[in-house]
């Protein structure tokens, strides 16, 4: 291997790798559920940074505001303002893993001999905004599985709060009335 063709870009490119890897296996073997959120958070961190990198302004920007920002952040919020959070044991123990460690190192071998043994074309393209043509394409050609991707979203959201509202009448009946008024008032 020629190190001459090694480009701060590759090297880059291989850095980020490295943490989206090394960040996924964290999310799976990590010993507590707060520390698999953490280590989301470099997976999707690194995962923005390569699609900035590979040009995707749009994507990668989005990547950071919706699951970085958003998402992210609920999980966190989620796992630390449950009750009693410390008194329960909640444990991301791998169960499969007589079965997945083989075949994860079956297909590893598998990807690196394809992927050493693929000449892969180098095109030097200028990097330019995406997101004016992802407009129109929105507005054009996939308007219809844009608006409808949203009404089915639309649907989630009001089932999730009936169930939400059902489930809270279903729990006030369980309360005391000295505990629901002390609530209340």
């Amino acid at each position: 291997m020629d190190l001459s063709l090694i480009t701060p870009g590759t090297l880059f490119f291989y850095l980020l790798s490295t943490v989206i890897v090394i960040s996924a296996m964290g999310v799976a073997f990590a010993p507590n559920i707060l520390y698999s959120a953490f280590a989301l958070l470099g997976t999707l961190g690194g995962v923005a940074g390569l699609y900035l990198y590979l040009g995707a302004d749009f994507v990668g920007i989005a990547q950071l505001l919706i699951y970085v920002g958003g998402i992210l952040v609920l999980i966190l919020f989620a796992v630390l303002l449950t009750n009693k959070i410390g008194e329960v044991n909640i444990t991301n123990l791998s169960q499969g893993l007589m079965v997945g460690v083989p075949t994860a190192i079956a297909l590893i071998a598998i990807l690196v001999k394809m992927s050493l043994g693929t000449e892969w074309p180098t095109v030097e393209t200028a990097a330019a905004p995406t997101t004016a043509r992802l407009g129109d394409a929105f507005l054009k050609e996939y308007l219809l599985p844009f608006e409808f991707a949203s009404i089915v979203l639309l649907m989630a959201l009001v089932g999730a709060m009936v169930i939400a509202r059902r489930a809270a009448k279903e729990g006030n009946k369980e309360i005391p009335p000295e505990t629901h008024d002390r609530l209340a008032g």
